[in-house]
């Protein structure tokens, strides 16, 4: 069972405004570091943050307007302290 849970919106003004990508990225990164178990990656249709995104949210918290690979320093840093310190 996934320790970490990640949503991506998906919902058209997040994907239109890169989650699409980030999405990509997302499932690269956890399967270049082998976290694909511990992690749970999910999309929703939207977060009605419209206006702030493209959204994510990592165990809860949400991360608003970040760039596809902007995204990826808040993803290790969040892993890494939720994986035991293990990015």
């Amino acid at each position: 069972m996934a320790a970490i849970e990640l949503v991506v919106c998906m919902g058209s003004a997040c994907f239109s405004r890169g989650n699409v990508r980030t999405l990509e990225l997302i499932q690269g990164y956890l399967k270049e570091r082998g976290l694909e178990q511990d992690v749970q990656v999910t999309g929703t249709l939207c977060q009605d943050r419209c206006r702030q995104g493209p959204n994510l949210t990592i165990q809860g918290e949400c991360f608003c307007s970040m760039e596809p690979r902007a995204i990826l320093d808040v993803i290790e840093e969040r892993l890494g302290s939720a994986a035991g310190g293990r990015p």
